[in-house]
């Protein structure tokens, strides 16, 4: 996990939303939990963390859009989990999903975190949900509050 310098919170005003696909539902769980004790360990209010469920990934992009359109978030947290089958479908979510959030940051000069696992099994997921790899979510997270501390500087 990353290591940060000084104190890592948010303004008192800051209000995060995290996106979560309910494909994977054990594996997206375990990243939300991650992502709200991360957010809220480090000062952010229960209430000030707005948790909008979508399908699956590729529902992800149009809700963060939409958010990001809003204006009412200092970054949003992108969290979901696709794992590799026996056909392309893989790549087409999951690498749309990528283009998706990169465009949506761009576009709006909004934080948007990707934490959605892209992986070959399960296995590889458990290990980046709290597994052997971390929280993915939490480290998602994480990378929000810091990226919300460097938009208040600029």
């Amino acid at each position: 996990m990353p290591t940060y310098v000084g104190e890592l919170r948010a303004a008192a005003s800051a209000r995060f939303a995290i996106i979560a696909s309910c494909w994977n539902p054990r594996i997206v769980e375990r990243l939300v939990a991650g992502a709200r004790a991360a957010l809220q360990e480090h000062g952010v209010a229960e209430t000030a963390i707005d948790v909008i469920e979508v399908p699956g990934a590729w529902e992800i992009p149009v809700a963060a859009a939409r958010l990001a359109s809003a204006g009412r978030h200092c970054a949003i947290i992108a969290l979901g989990c696709v794992v590799r089958g026996d056909t392309r479908h893989y790549e087409h979510v999951a690498d749309g999903c990528a283009e998706g959030l990169m465009r949506i940051a761009l576009d709006h000069r909004l934080p948007v975190l990707n934490g959605v696992l892209a992986v070959e099994q399960h296995a590889d997921a458990e290990a980046r949900a709290g597994g052997a790899h971390g929280n993915k979510g939490e480290e998602a997270a994480l990378a929000a509050l810091e990226m919300a501390n460097l938009w208040e500087q600029l």
